[in-house]
């Protein structure tokens, strides 16, 4: 294995998180953001009303995006274990 090897992994690994991640973070951003313009217009300062959407609403994307993001992992360890002989020499 050498050091290009290592460096294409680690990239591909990097990439497959942020894909892996991207779904739920920019659901919680997004909700968070509409839920403060709602609290700075009605002047309602609730800490609740701003945690319990966005918990919900990146559980619901979880749930929703699962699907895709179970062939994007099962698609990388798949060519990381048929790739393996490659990097063990």
């Amino acid at each position: 294995m050498t050091l290009d090897d290592i460096n294409v992994l680690g990239q591909q690994a990097m990439l497959v998180t942020l894909m892996v991640a991207a779904p739920m973070l920019i659901t919680g951003m997004v909700v968070g953001l509409v839920i403060s313009l709602l609290q700075s217009v009605t002047q309602l300062q609730e800490i609740t009303l701003s945690f319990v959407p966005k918990i919900i609403a990146v559980m619901v994307a979880f749930v929703v995006f699962m699907p895709w993001i179970s062939g994007i992992l099962t698609t990388f360890m798949r060519e990381l274990f048929t790739g393996l002989p490659r990097y063990i020499q």
